[in-house]
């Protein structure tokens, strides 16, 4: 056989670029850019796959989008996003067009507003991976046996390219010299997209605008029944619910078999046409699955997440039961300290406060100081260690009263510091399940009133909180209070 290093490359046909002043024609463009380059990848393995020997090196690359401006001109300076700070070549590499349609059309349109310029569509310098090219075709088996080296034939993930450069404000710049023009590239967008569907038993389309994270099963039981109530009323805008597996039912009546083994991160989607519907993702107990779902899911760019979980409370005035509503996190859950530094404040965002606290006084019919009979609003602290009650009190209990801390979990504190550093709106409303440091612990019998009668309607809240913020505008959920000195003009 001849060595695949001495091959030929053979490349997807090659398109000129183009400059357009429509947004939706120039996400047309790359649609058309994008479906040709995969197509050519899957074709290519079917055929060498057929043939049992390759003939040549294939290779496809990302559709590019494009902008130069010449002006330090500013825009409406209450914006956040939709513009660049000073004149240059700012681009991007794009991947998925059909998936990301909306977003693309809406933040190309902003910008060829702002800065009065066309954008160019071309393809660009980056090569696909056979995997997320076959992943985008619907056509993901690459587990059969193949008779030559994968990566001699066709590219592969890059992992010296996927990374959160770009995200953690490191100042990169492209190859070509232009700035980036998206918080992601391609090949991370694609990373995470595989990674989604793994994690979650759920396809990316899916997922919904606005995301709650819970780490209990029992919230996705109350979401599923909200779910159902919500198709059975044709007033709710809801249109569909989807389980693990890719289950859809579009009537409160549906069957959703179960799936012989759960993924991971279980995903339950409660959705709308317009995608602006509500995502629950039970991550589980712990930071580290907090991380990896909020490090994927961040490339979709929803409007908003929320966590809404059990925490322990740490004050003797607390109840099984109240609510807790975070001003403010203790980070020693440590998974984000190489990306985000601990001195980094993670400030509460006003907007998701008033959301949570209006959703509380509504479902609980409470308003004003009452609220403080089940509600404390407070710093948070986040741990990575489950049974940090059987460590020497004197060191943990010090930090957390120095804290002024009012509730411990596991989770909230990575949600929101990763919400922060991928510019996704956040928020925290807990519910105090235990209170460790006054002899109150989960034990069974003990919570299981609470369990009963709390979390229907702490789900509730969540889902009323993510309500209001829908009908927020864009550029006031997206605010300037998550934006650095020199951001990406795409969300």
């Amino acid at each position: 056989m001849k060595p695949t290093r001495s091959l030929p490359v053979q490349l997807a046909p090659t398109v000129p670029s183009r400059s357009f002043t429509d947004a939706a024609e120039a996400v047309a463009h790359l649609q058309m850019l994008y479906q040709q380059a995969t197509e050519f990848l899957v074709a290519s393995f079917r055929e060498v796959v057929s043939e049992g020997q390759p003939s040549a090196r294939y290779r496809a690359f990302y559709p590019e989008i494009r902008i130069t401006t010449t002006s330090y001109d500013r825009p409406d300076s209450r914006l956040s996003f939709g513009y660049v700070s000073e004149p240059g070549t700012y681009a991007t590499t794009v991947t998925r067009p059909d998936l990301f349609a909306k977003y693309l059309e809406q933040q190309i349109r902003l910008i060829m507003r702002n800065h009065k310029e066309p954008v160019t569509i071309r393809q660009s310098s980056t090569p696909i991976a056979l995997h997320f090219a076959m992943a985008a075709q619907g056509d993901i088996d690459l587990t059969g046996e193949v008779q030559f080296t994968l990566r001699d034939v066709f590219d592969v993930p890059d992992l010296t390219i996927i990374d959160d450069q770009i995200v953690n404000g490191e100042s990169v710049r492209n190859d070509d010299g232009s700035v980036p023009l998206a918080p992601f590239t391609a090949q991370r967008v694609d990373y995470s997209l595989a990674r989604l569907a793994h994690y979650t038993a759920t396809e990316p389309e899916c997922f919904q605008n606005h995301v709650l994270f819970t780490n209990y099963q029992f919230y996705v039981d109350e979401f599923e029944a909200y779910a159902r109530q919500a198709l059975a009323d044709p007033e709710s805008g809801y249109t569909k619910f989807i389980a693990p597996g890719n289950a859809v039912i579009t009537s409160p009546d549906g069957v959703i078999a179960p799936l012989a083994r759960m993924p991971q991160m279980p995903a339950y989607h409660l959705l709308r046409d317009d995608g602006m519907g509500i995502t629950l993702v039970n991550i589980g107990v712990g930071p580290s699955n907090a991380k990896t779902a909020t490090d994927h899911i961040a490339v979709l760019r929803p409007h908003a997440w929320l966590m809404v979980g059990h925490c322990a409370g740490l004050r003797n005035s607390q109840s099984l039961g109240d609510f807790v509503l975070a001003h403010a996190y203790l980070r020693e859950d440590n998974v984000l300290d190489h990306d985000l530094p601990i001195w980094v404040p993670i400030p509460a965002l006003a907007e998701i406060q008033i959301a949570l606290q209006e959703a509380v006084a509504e479902i609980a019919h409470l308003d004003g100081f009452d609220l403080k009979k089940i509600m404390r609003t407070g710093t948070v602290a986040t741990i990575d260690n489950r049974n940090w009650e059987l460590r020497d009190h004197s060191g943990p209990v010090q930090r957390l009263s120095q804290s002024r801390a009012i509730a411990l979990d596991m989770e909230s504190a990575t949600i929101a510091a990763n919400g922060f550093r991928f510019r996704v709106p956040y928020g925290t409303l807990l519910c105090v399940s235990d209170k460790p440091l006054h002899g109150e612990l989960k034990l069974p019998g003990m919570a299981s009133a609470f369990y009963k009668t709390q979390v229907a309607r702490h789900l509730l809240i969540g889902v009323r909180a993510m309500e209001r913020l829908r009908e927020m505008p864009i550029e006031r959920i997206h605010s300037r209070k998550l934006r650095s000195f020199d951001e990406t003009a795409f969300l």
